[in-house]
């Protein structure tokens, strides 16, 4: 093989030399042909019957299940594929894989970060491949890789051209294709509506002829292949026909495996990326519904393309990938930050193993799943409803104003101490709860805690303590405490906290002075004591399963049972853990946890407890919970950002451009920029963005309203006040307000 590599670099730098060119492809014909040929050629091709006309299902029966058991994690089952010297599926470890960002033709600088991420602990490297220069340059990156002893394998990743990916195949042990514009991706798409089965099946003509040297090529040499569909770069053929959906994504990867198997190539796997982790998760179930139906195997990679940089991409990716993982889907995982790819492998190579660690197979993990009591799990995975929980109304007896201790988009509670309520503390306390400051006093602003948790109250003698909670209290933030401590010691206008069996002992009685009643469930909880919830009327349940059950299977339980009276209490999922001490591990764990369920529209909000000697702050444990609700897109506190992770084809330096466009725009919620280093990951892939920044030309930018270039060839150092000025211009923009008033920031010192 590596002579066999050699060679072909000779020829390469020979052909170079004498500037010698492979002559172009003709454009095949978008009708079929006529020659009788080649019309048995493409009928004889095995199409999967068509999911839009009913065919599917009249052949195959309806869609039954995305996974191997509801009820316990169980991995899916999957067919071996190789690469190189590495295996996809089931009967293999997750693989964990990332993406060269160098420009591919700089032979040695990839070399260099293909070894530093190999030895980083990745198992498989993607590359670039935009044309005949790169599929050369990856011949000598192949070679240079073994003479240094990595074996490590490498991805071409194709987008818009078939010759060059033919080419490529011969160096390197893996392809990724893009369905959405390897051969499907033609402009005059845009002006042809596909409204029936016949418009639509006749352009497979085109495919299967651009496709199946390709095929036949990766068949030959054992090469993989990933059919890769992403969400914001679906052709506008399958957009035309499904619309911007998941099912569209499914069912153009399906049209190109058609083409593998019809060639009895199978080494091959799929995705469904896209930068929302609701679609992404979508999709992935979607495919894999339709592989269990249609007695298909191949295998899954999976990932949240354009997850951004920091926490926010590190919990967006937590939330698409961890909840595929939780369900025993998933085979190969990259996380896609904008950061150098070596930074993607502790959270790449953590989610896999806190997935691993969740499988039946381990006995820990499969006595929590058996623990749950039995339940019917009664999802419907292939549309999304967000389940509406109740907000709390006012009561003519209330004192102050009880409808704001809950939010309608999301709800976040925080944990607090008697300590932060001292005189020297807080003012800063106020502000890390996101409050507003007039004066010295407290206001409710776009991204404060709708309510606290207090395991303790100041006592009624700490007047100034008392005083400073009060004023929370008086701007609608709900104070839960147990039950037990307001007995001991009353607070007016408080929220009771108690278990389901104490409750239903109580009767739901309330202590002196408490308005409310919150619910404490540990996932143990009888069918019986659960349907007593109808009487008992709390205004939220802090859902908070026992250490020893599992968390998601005792979680869909509840919201199983809720849906069976009939009930719409507020579900507010309680996150506590007494080890973590580190913010990216925390992240992870959160969008795992809570973003599995969340994402399938169970639950109103979260609450984060940490017992660690490592203490998080306030305002730490708000931003991070703020972050899971908006990645959940649910509640929208703050500038959403869709940013490509940078790679070869990256026109401007991509983290630095980031921080700038974050710095400048980072104060605008409900506003999404997207950043794109090329236009591959341009108009298509920022499928939900507002705004667009995208790279065209070595330092020139195009800026989007939408899909839509306005503005073209802006100079890069001038972009980014061009950005701002669009923002401007169509009314989303609002000027920054200051950090906090003078007499916060002192107090803010004195805390420090």
């Amino acid at each position: 093989m590596r002579s066999l590599l050699l060679i072909i670099c000779v020829l390469v730098s020979l052909s170079s030399a004498f500037s010698f060119t492979i002559p172009p492809v003709k454009r095949a014909s978008t009708t079929l042909k006529e020659t009788k040929e080649q019309k048995n050629w493409v009928n004889d091709l095995i199409w999967t019957p068509s999911w839009k006309s009913g065919a599917r299902d009249k052949e195959f029966s309806e869609i039954t299940n995305y996974n191997e058991d509801l009820s316990k994690v169980i991995r899916r089952k999957t067919r071996t594929v190789q690469c190189g010297p590495i295996n996809f599926g089931s009967e293999h470890r997750i693989v964990r894989q990332t993406m060269a960002t160098t420009n591919t033709a700089d032979v040695d600088a990839t070399v260099d970060q293909v070894m530093r991420c190999a030895d980083k602990g990745f198992d498989l490297v993607r590359v670039t491949v935009q044309g005949r220069r790169e599929a050369s340059a990856c011949a000598q990156i192949r070679e240079k890789l073994f003479k240094k002893g990595y074996d490590i394998p490498l991805c071409a990743d194709m987008h818009f051209n078939p010759v060059v990916a033919s080419l490529v195949a011969d160096a390197v042990e893996k392809i990724r294709i893009n369905p959405g514009n390897f051969a499907d991706g033609r402009k005059d798409f845009d002006d042809h509506i596909y409204e029936t089965e016949e418009d639509f099946k006749q352009e497979r003509q085109y495919l299967a002829e651009a496709f199946i040297p390709l095929v036949e090529k990766c068949k030959k040499l054992n090469r993989a292949m990933r059919i890769g569909t992403n969400h914001g770069s679906m052709s506008s053929r399958v957009l035309s026909f499904y619309g911007d959906t998941p099912r569209g994504m499914v069912e153009s990867a399906i049209e190109f495996a058609d083409i593998c198997r019809s060639q009895d190539y199978h080494n091959f796997v799929f995705s469904m990326k896209a930068s929302n982790p609701l679609v992404m998760v979508q999709g992935y179930r979607l495919i894999a519904a339709e592989q269990y139906r249609l007695g298909w195997d191949y295998p899954l990679h999976l990932g949240v393309t354009e997850a951004g940089d920091g926490e926010d991409g590190r919990m967006k990716s937590a939330i698409g990938i961890g909840t595929l993982l939780s369900d025993g889907i998933g085979d190969t995982v990259r996380v896609s930050l904008t950061e150098d790819p070596e930074f993607e492998y502790e959270p790449c190579n953590r989610l896999a193993e806190i997935a691993e660690s969740r499988l039946f197979v381990s006995p820990t993990a499969a006595a929590k799943q058996s623990a749950v009591e039995t339940y019917e799990d009664t999802r419907d995975i292939q549309s999304f409803a967000k389940r509406q929980g109740d907000l709390p109304t006012q009561i003519d007896s209330d004192q102050i104003d009880a409808r704001g201790f809950l939010h309608r988009d999301g709800s976040v509670i925080a944990v607090v101490t008697p300590e932060m309520l001292k005189q020297e503390n807080v003012q800063y306390l106020y502000q890390e709860l996101g409050c507003k400051l007039a004066v010295g006093m407290p206001f409710k602003d776009i991204a404060t805690v709708d309510s606290l948790l207090m395991r303790t109250l100041p006592p009624s003698d700490a007047v100034a303590e008392r005083t400073h909670l009060r004023r929370l209290i008086e701007v609608s933030t709900g104070v839960i405490v147990p039950a037990g401590e307001l007995e001991k010691d009353p607070m007016e206008n408080t929220v009771a906290l108690m278990t389901l069996p104490e409750a239903i002992e109580k009767g739901g009685k309330l202590p002196t002075g408490a308005i409310r009643l919150a619910i404490e469930l540990n996932g143990k909880e009888t069918t019986e004591q659960l349907k007593a919830l109808e009487t008992l009327n709390p205004v939220m349940l802090l859902n908070n399963p026992s250490t020893d059950i599992s968390y998601l299977h005792a979680s869909r339980r509840l919201f199983e049972l809720l849906k069976e009276i009939d009930s719409k209490l507020p579900v507010i999922h309680h996150f506590e853990s007494t080890s973590i001490t580190d913010k990216n591990e925390l992240a992870l764990q959160i969008g795992m946890r809570c973003g599995s369920l969340l994402t399938d529209g169970l639950g109103d909000g979260v609450c984060v407890e940490l017992t660690s000697d490592h203490r998080f702050s306030v305002d730490q444990l708000r931003q991070m919970s703020f972050g899971l609700l908006q990645g959940c897109r649910m509640r929208s506190t703050k500038t959403e950002f869709v940013s490509c992770p940078s790679c070869g084809r990256t026109l401007f330096d991509l983290q630095e451009t980031t921080a700038r466009i974050q710095e400048a725009t980072g104060h605008l919620p409900g506003v999404t920029v997207a950043v794109m280093g090329c236009i591959v990951n341009g108009p298509g892939e920022m499928a939900d963005a507002d705004f667009g920044y995208v790279g065209t030309l070595p330092g020139k930018v195009d800026l989007y309203l939408g899909k839509e270039v306005v503005r073209k060839s802006i100079p890069n150092e001038e972009a980014v006040d061009g950005l701002v000025e669009l923002i401007k211009e169509h009314g989303m923009w609002v000027d920054k307000e200051d950090e906090a008033e003078p007499e916060a920031q002192e107090a803010m010192s004195i805390a420090n």
